[in-house]
């Protein structure tokens, strides 16, 4: 034999390997992974041949031992089906079906009188039991078979969040808000008909698994944490109830990585019971697609702009008169009250309006609106969450002193709470951008997994954000309720906001509603979190410092406490 033959043989011989592994590693994939689905539309196969068996991965929370709880997932259980065409007596079987289910008589003798169907659904999602014990009274023309369905089993926690599943355009059940939407290419699952035949199934594979890159399904693990979102939720109810607010929302995050732990918003629903609802609005998030005036909250970023750009220093002071008049229009601060020369500290302490106006003037139109517009105001996050908003922000574009200086203390401007707390963190990461994100990990099918990256973008530098985190120090420990609620072994940064709600009609503002803002990172120089908090319109009060504060320092000392976070001085 000589030496091409042998050359020739071995090239066969690899082939033959070749396609044999892909053979057994479909095999396997097809008898063991899902081997409990095609078990299924077997069972399926004797009572409508084309039913489809619903599949879908799964969503979980972490709670903080690793430990993960499924928060979307799949329940098995049975629906019962009838063959009118062999079921011999209806009244006996509605009489040997009653017991064990609430069926109504005279729509289960119309379903019978069909001689000519060979399918009639009676009941869907009977549990486990029920659906064993009718099996077991072995009726002809009767029959409960395997089916699965989506269940929900925190019920309301994070709904908005995860969202939920529906029928799309194209009436096939996919996700339709959330992460059931986001993630819908990951977590859908190929469903086919029981009838399917098994080589056909096998050999469409190995065309698959050679000549197509299909995309990859899995489940989906999120940073959520249970005990920390419900805690939030908790809290966020609270604070409604006591102040009458139309909506509220918190988001608690890592500013170093952007790991969502906790996010809610009210009012909410929950997936497993949607029968009463009548807006299907509420199904939406509005923590990234509602966009807001957060008001004085945003007076910490223009500080960090102004020593960042030069334009200021810690230490500069400036002629406070109460008022300024810009484009033939009037601002003034909260009160109206002049306060003549002062330091920087206290445009953050009293939360002056003038004196963000002072340094955005200072800093200049354009400078200021780049830094803004670097913060990532008028763009998408890159949240994992559907229908995510940009805002509005064209006001920093206007070249007009007036805008200018209305934005440099959140009015004139909106964003997505989600934005904000975006933005918010650069001044408790050490200067950088970063991008927020839900699920942290994905486990696919096929065994592997992935993690989501953490991105960070430079943006100011650390010696700003740390000269401005050492003001906000002091707001806590010396202005916020007096100083009341400094903690004398944690130093913690806050700001709070209270900024007018527009009005559409007069395109002014309301004179009496209000939307109520706070935020704040501990430890202050190594933060661990930073918290989020808002609400619309609370009722007969005026400033957020009168609302938001106790539940801001109440969920710190609880991620305190729970992550045992040791203090820092």
């Amino acid at each position: 034999m000589n030496s091409n033959s042998i050359f020739r043989i071995r090239i066969v011989l690899v082939f033959v390997c070749f396609f044999s592994f892909i053979i057994i590693g479909k095999l396997y994939f097809v008898q063991i992974v899902k081997g409990n689905m095609y078990s299924e539309k077997a069972d399926k196969q004797y009572i409508k041949p084309s039913t489809v068996l619903f599949s879908r991965g799964s969503i979980f929370f972490q709670s903080k031992d690793g430990t993960k709880n499924a928060v979307a997932t799949l329940k098995d259980g049975y629906t019962l089906v009838m063959n009118p065409k062999i079921l011999k007596d209806p009244n006996n079987a509605y009489q040997a079906l009653s017991p064990y289910l609430n069926l109504n008589k005279d729509s289960f003798i119309e379903k019978a009188s069909k001689v000519n169907d060979q399918y009639e659904e009676l009941q869907k999602r009977l549990d486990q039991s029920t659906g064993q014990s009718i099996n077991a009274l072995r009726i002809l023309g009767i029959n409960a078979v395997k089916d699965s369905w989506r269940i929900y089993p925190a019920d309301s926690l994070a709904a908005h969040t995860i969202g939920l599943i529906g029928y799309d355009d194209k009436n096939k059940i996919a996700g339709r808000y959330g992460l059931e939407r986001y993630y819908e290419n990951i977590l859908t699952r190929q469903t086919g008909i029981a009838s399917m035949n098994f080589f056909a199934e096998l050999f469409s594979g190995i065309k698959n698994s050679v000549f197509k890159n299909e995309e990859k399904t899995g489940d989906i693990v999120t940073s959520i944490e249970p005990t920390v979102e419900e805690y939030l939720e908790k809290t966020l109810e609270e604070v409604q109830d006591k102040w009458s607010s139309d909506s509220i929302g918190g988001i608690i995050m890592d500013p170093n990585t952007g790991l969502i732990y906790a996010m809610s918003a009210r009012p909410t629903f929950n997936p497993n019971d949607l029968k009463d609802i009548k807006d299907p609005k509420v199904f939406s998030n509005p923590l990234v697609e509602e966009a807001y005036e957060m008001g004085s909250i945003i007076k910490p970023l223009t500080m960090m702009v102004g020593i960042d750009s030069g334009a200021i220093k810690t230490d500069s002071t400036y002629i406070d008169k109460g008022f300024l008049e810009l484009n033939g229009k009037k601002i003034a601060n909260f009160d109206g009250k002049a306060r003549g020369e002062i330091p920087m500290q206290e445009i953050l302490s009293q939360s002056l309006n003038i004196g963000a106006a002072t340094i955005a003037l200072k800093i200049g139109g354009d400078t200021f609106s780049n830094y803004f517009k670097k913060f990532g105001f008028g763009q998408k996050t890159g949240i994992d969450q559907p229908n995510e908003q940009k805002g509005l922000t064209k006001n920093l574009d206007t070249k007009r002193d007036i805008e200018i200086a209305t934005a440099s203390y959140g009015q004139g401007i909106s964003m997505t709470p989600m934005q904000t707390i975006r933005a918010l963190s650069i001044l408790a990461n050490g200067g950088n951008l970063i991008i927020p994100h839900i699920v942290n990990k994905i486990e696919y099918t096929d065994g592997t997994s992935q993690m989501i990256e953490n991105i960070k973008t430079p943006i100011v530098s650390k010696e700003t954000v740390d000269e401005v985190t050492e003001m906000l120090i002091q707001v806590v420990d010396k202005a916020l309720k007096k100083g009341q609620v400094k903690m004398e072994n944690y130093s913690i940064a806050a700001k709070t906001g209270t900024a007018q709600i527009a009005n559409p009609e007069t395109k002014g503002y309301y004179d009496d509603r209000f939307l109520h803002s706070f935020f704040g990172y501990f430890p202050a120089h190594n933060p661990r979190f930073i918290i989020f908090l808002y609400h619309v319109n609370p009722k007969n009060v005026n400033f957020a410092s009168e609302t938001l504060t106790d539940p801001f320092i109440k969920l710190t000392k609880f991620l305190i406490n729970y992550y045992e976070i040791p203090p820092d001085r």
